[in-house]
C-alpha cells in the first residue's frame, strides 16, 4: 500500500523543526534534545519553564547576553584567553544552550552533572588582566556577573517576544527559578528578585570595560561565520534583535546604535519567527 504524502505545511512544519534540532544539538556527537523531566532542578510550570521554552526569545536574549558579559574583563579575558570563539561561535552557543537546557528541564541529577563539568573547566581558566590583576572563572563574584548578565537578557528577550505584559511577580518568580542553578555553580551574589537584580546590575557598571578586544568578540557574536546564504537573513535579524534588547548603556560601551525608526520592523520581523518557530515546534 503507498504512504500517503504528507500535507505540505506539515512538510513545512516538520523540516523547521528539524532545522532547529539541527542547529542546537550536534548530530557528530550523538546530542540529542533535552527531555523535560518532572524531577528537574527547575520545578515543572515553573516561570523559568516558560522563558527558557522559547526558541526565538531565547536565541536573541542569548546573543545580547553575550554581549554584555564580554563586558566585565573577567569574563572577556577568559573567552580571550581560552577558547577559540571566533571559529566556533556557533558551538559556543549551542554549548550555552543545552547547558540552559539541562539545568532547567533535565533530571536534577543530569543538571548536578552538567554544572560540576563546568566547574571542573572553569578550574582551567584563569589568568592575568591587562591591568596586571588576576582573574579565575571560579570567582564567586564573576560567575554571579555572568548569570545577572545572562538572566537579565533572557527575561528581557521573553518580555518582548514572549509576554509583554508579564507580571511583576512572575518575573520575581523568574529570578527565584534560576538562583538554585546560580548557586550551584559558585556564584555569590545572587539576586531573587527584579529588584535585587537591578540593583546589582548598577552595582557592577563601573566594573564594566570596552577595549579593542571586545570589538573582536562583538564582531565574532554579531557575524559568525553562515555557510547556508539562505541563513544569513535570519542571522542578522537576530543580531539587530538582540542590540536593540540591550540596555542603552551597554549598546553605547560597544559603540552600537539601535535600530532606530527601523526598530518596529525588526521587532516585528522577529516577532514573527518566534509565531514560526512556536507553531513548528508545538507537539502534535
Amino acid at each position: 500500500m503507498a504512504t500517503r504524502a504528507l500535507p505540505p505545511t506539515e512538510q513545512l512544519r516538520r523540516r523547521i523543526a528539524g532545522e532547529v534540532v539541527d542547529f542546537f544539538n550536534d548530530r557528530s556527537r550523538g546530542q540529542q534534545p533535552i527531555v523535560r523531566s518532572h524531577e528537574a532542578l527547575v520545578p515543572p510550570g515553573s516561570v523559568a519553564w516558560r522563558v527558557h521554552g522559547d526558541v526565538t526569545s531565547m536565541m536573541v536574549g542569548g546573543v545580547a547576553a553575550l554581549l554584555l558579559q564580554m563586558l566585565h574583563p573577567g569574563a572577556l579575558a577568559g573567552v580571550w584567553d581560552h577558547s577559540e570563539f571566533e571559529q566556533n561561535m556557533h558551538g559556543r552557543l549551542r554549548n550555552t544552550a543545552r547547558f540552559i537546557a539541562v539545568t532547567t528541564y533535565g533530571r536534577q541529577a543530569d543538571a548536578e552533572a552538567a554544572i560540576a563539568r563546568v566547574r571542573r573547566i572553569h578550574d582551567q581558566v584563569n589568568g592575568i588582566l591587562q591591568d596586571g590583576t588576576t582573574y579565575d572563572a571560579n570567582d564567586p563574584r564573576l560567575l554571579a556577573w555572568v548569570h545577572l548578565a545572562g538572566s537579565a537578557m533572557f527575561l528581557a528577550g521573553w518580555k518582548r517576544f514572549g509576554e509583554p505584559d508579564m507580571s511583576m511577580s512572575d518575573q520575581d518568580r523568574y529570578w527565584s527559578d534560576v538562583a538554585p542553578i546560580a548557586e550551584r555553580l559558585g556564584a555569590d551574589p545572587i539576586p531573587r528578585s527584579v529588584e535585587a537584580a537591578s540593583e546589582l546590575m548598577r552595582d557592577y557598571r563601573n566594573e564594566l570595560r570596552a577595549d579593542q578586544r571586545t570589538v573582536a568578540i562583538r564582531h565574532a557574536i554579531l557575524e559568525p561565520k553562515v555557510d547556508r546564504l539562505r541563513d544569513r537573513p535570519v542571522q542578522f535579524l537576530l543580531s539587530r534583535a538582540a542590540i536593540d534588547l540591550m540596555p542603552d548603556w551597554a549598546r553605547r560601551m560597544h559603540r552600537l546604535s539601535s535600530s532606530g525608526l527601523a526598530r518596529p520592523a525588526v521587532s516585528g520581523a522577529t516577532l514573527g519567527l518566534a509565531k514560526t518557530l512556536r507553531w513548528a515546534l508545538s507537539p502534535r
